[in-house]
């Protein structure tokens, strides 16, 4: 078993190796993941956070020992709340960029650690450890609104509905599966829409079909999701309406609540 952490600001997962294949998720900066097999340049791994699988690029993960990746295994995590950052080593003869929602290893005292270089950071952040609110919730979605919809995409730069879910609630202490049908199995369900509270998240699809769909209740009647891009739409007991077109975009299957 070998082990990797991405060390770029954003690596495309693939569903198959190639440059030309279908984009599924992203790494992040700071992400660990499992080698699980190797074709030609191309990594099969495994996310460590919600075990997802796909393949990257060899030349976009850094190979690290076992005893360093359960190192950072056991750390406390630390996320960057700054949209795009770039980083200079102490001993300037190294730099780094990366994106809201990276885990940045080593941190202490304003600064974080790789490798032995030492990277001092000023920026804002925020640890998996803090006792997760819907205000907590809202705030780190706020983050990334505006942001355009992408595929597969994890960053404020394109990002997917499902990604934006599991972003916010990640920097929020929570951990999610990576897809909507996959989240649909966690939580509380909520069985009416007038019970929904902020924070929670509410499914979408076509009846008795596949879930297609997740954003996040932000108050009475209103829902952030990512659709076009990251923005507020209405939602009641039908689904999401969009009214600059006085249409139905989304069709609500279930409301799931993951906060205690």
């Amino acid at each position: 078993m070998e082990y990797g952490i991405c060390l770029q600001a954003l690596v495309p997962v693939r569903v198959q190796p190639g440059d030309r294949e279908e984009l599924t998720n992203q790494l992040l900066f700071g992400d660990l993941v499992i080698i699980k097999g190797q074709v030609k340049d191309w990594l099969l791994i495994q996310t460590v956070d919600d075990e997802y699988e796909g393949w990257v690029d060899r030349k976009q993960v850094s190979f690290i020992p076992k005893e360093e990746f359960n190192g950072l295994l056991n750390e406390e995590d630390r996320f960057s709340l700054e949209l795009a950052s770039r980083v200079t080593a102490e001993d300037g003869k190294s730099s780094l960029i990366f994106t809201l929602g990276a885990r940045l290893p080593g941190y202490t005292d304003g600064a974080f650690k790789i490798k032995g270089n030492v990277y001092p950071f000023s920026g804002e952040t925020c640890t998996s450890n803090e006792k997760t609110t819907a205000d907590h919730i809202l705030f780190y979605a706020g983050k990334y609104s505006g942001s355009p919809y992408q595929w597969g995409g994890r960053s404020p730069f394109g990002i997917d509905c499902s990604g934006f879910v599991q972003m916010v609630f990640k920097l929020s202490g929570i951990l999610l599966p990576r897809d909507a049908s996959q989240q649909v199995n966690q939580g509380e369900t909520v069985n009416f829409i007038h019970e929904a509270r902020a924070g929670d998240l509410a499914f979408f699809g076509e009846t008795d079909g596949d879930i297609t769909h997740v954003g996040i209740i932000t108050g009475e009647g209103t829902i952030i999701h990512a659709s076009g891009d990251v923005h507020t739409d209405t939602i009641d007991h039908q689904g999401i309406f969009k009214e600059s077109t006085k249409q139905y975009t989304h069709h609500l299957r279930t409301i799931k609540r993951m906060l205690p």
